[in-house]
């Protein structure tokens, strides 16, 4: 088996769709018709990218790119692979036109193992004007293209280019970019967008913010109108309380809760019927049953990972783990949609102690723990047979879940170092979701405070609007909050302070 890079690329077209096809049409290789060379071929993604946006290079006046990477595992000879390429590259929509002009879709054998292989006649090698239906590997325009280097270094920064003799990470930093080239994450952890707001709505009895008052189906319509006019972006439906003590819901009643909800919503008329809507859910048979009816997410407290995961390195949870795991992926793979992973460790009220990552510095040990925990789950929902693309997950550092005051303020202080850019940090250039709404340690502040008071859920609105400034300002992407229309006006107040 032998470890491939390719690099796609997209500008006309619904570009995103295109680049998900191809990817699909490369898993589904041995059905193409193409001649592979091999009795038996093997074609698996076991990495991709972020996505990001690009100028266009040599040819200027066209639209922008979408670009990305994957690594594959095959047995695929490499001349064989190109000819895959192309094919995807036709059934997707590819059709003639001016060298480097725009495209439906651009696949390209960057890296193949370590094997530098050019297909032209000897007399033809010295040139790149020639390259038109012959494998030159590793791609000979590589180290000039910023948007072929930045996806490679989300996956293999550390691979050593085996002509140049320099780590991806290292050309990344070095690349020509023309001037005309200008190129940013599409969506994940870009401080130029504006943070947008979850609407939170729990359709349970016994929420811990706002009871009941959400569970039957007229109330919570009501309160996804109110929300879409008042600004949300999406909206999370949760049918399982996750406070502490909460009372135990099957897999069949949580369905029953939330999915005739999802239905509601994409059978009104109005804005409403197309808003964005995520499940709240750890459970792959609920999660399954919402998008079925409409929902477009998932947001899993458990980060796949099941309700009993904690502790992590526990043999006794690792096989119902694992299956949890594996179910999730699969069911996020197959419907395409986004997740939402979040730290926690088991029961919200439990599991504090950070002490072991205190090698991070005082105060500092709650990040770092978040940082480590979450990134290696995240490792594992990404990387690897059957991964959810990357460009498909955001992280949610789980403030109010497993953490003390203090951990909770420093993850809202330092919410940025979560996903800072930093050396071995695997959760490096994830959007975050942050949800700090009406939680249990800003009762504990407002308790402990000038005006020292006891406060419910519905009573910390305000105090939840100053931890969301502080969200926005550290840079997260989603807010999930229940007063919409009080905490919309927060995000435009703080996002202009920043």
């Amino acid at each position: 088996i032998h470890r491939a890079a390719i690099a796609l690329g997209a500008n006309i077209g619904d570009k995103f769709h295109n680049i998900e096809y191809a990817l699909r049409l490369l898993e589904a290789a041995p059905r193409l018709g193409v001649d592979l060379e091999v009795e038996a071929p093997v074609v698996d993604i076991v990495d991709t990218s972020f996505l990001y946006e690009s100028a266009p290079m040599y040819v200027t006046d066209q639209p922008s790119f979408i670009n990305c990477a994957c690594m594959i595992e095959t047995n695929v000879p490499p001349v064989a692979l190109l000819r895959l390429l192309k094919k995807i590259e036709e059934i997707v929509g590819r059709v003639p036109s001016v060298r480097n002009g725009p495209r439906a879709i651009d696949l390209d054998v960057v890296f193949y193992d370590d094997e530098v292989i050019d297909t032209r006649p000897p007399e033809d090698q010295g040139s790149l004007d020639n390259l038109q239906g012959h494998l030159v590997v590793p791609h000979p325009r590589l180290h000039e293209r910023d948007f072929v280097l930045r996806p490679l270094a989300d996956m293999i920064p550390d691979y050593v280019h085996p002509s140049f003799c320099k780590s991806i990470s290292r050309m990344y930093g070095i690349a020509p970019v023309p001037e005309t080239l200008t190129s940013w994450t599409y969506t994940p952890a870009n401080p130029g967008r504006d943070a947008m707001l979850m609407a939170t709505l729990n359709v349970t009895p016994d929420s811990f913010s706002d009871g009941a008052e959400h569970s039957q189906l007229s109330d919570a319509l009501a309160y996804v109108d109110e929300s879409v006019s008042a600004g949300a972006s999406i909206i999370d439906i949760g049918g399982y309380s996750t406070r502490p003590g909460a009372a135990y819901v099957s897999p069949e009643e949580e369905a029953q809760r939330v999915v005739p909800v999802v239905q509601a919503i994409r059978a009104k008329d109005g804005p409403a019927r197309d808003i964005p809507i995520s499940v709240d859910t750890f459970r792959p048979d609920v999660a399954e049953a919402a998008i079925r009816a409409g929902a477009n997410c998932i947001n899993d407290v458990y980060a796949f990972m099941g309700a009993d995961a904690y502790p992590f390195d526990d043999v006794g949870h690792k096989a119902k783990s694992d299956a949890v795991l594996v179910s999730m992926k699969d069911i996020a793979r197959r419907y395409a949609v986004p997740v939402v992973l979040m730290h926690s460790r088991g029961e919200a009220g439990k599991n504090k102690d950070y002490s072991a990552y205190a090698y991070a510095g005082e105060g500092a040990e709650t990040v770092e723990g978040v940082r480590v925990e979450l990134g290696d789950i995240v490792e594992r929902v990404v990387r690897g047979k059957g991964g959810v693309r990357r460009w498909l997950v955001i992280v949610d550092p789980g403030v109010g879940f497993s953490k003390t005051v203090q951990g909770n303020l420093a993850l809202l202080r330092d919410g940025a170092q979560v996903v800072a850019d930093r050396r071995r940090n695997p959760l490096a250039g994830y959007p975050v979701l942050v949800g700090t709404s009406r939680k249990s340690f800003l009762g504990s502040i407002l308790e402990a405070g000038i005006n020292a008071r006891r406060t419910e859920g519905r009573e910390r609105d305000w105090a939840t609007a100053a931890a969301i400034t502080c969200a926005v300002q550290q840079g997260a992407l989603l807010i999930r909050a229940h007063d919409v229309q009080r905490m919309a006006d927060v995000i435009t107040v703080a996002k202009a302070l920043t």
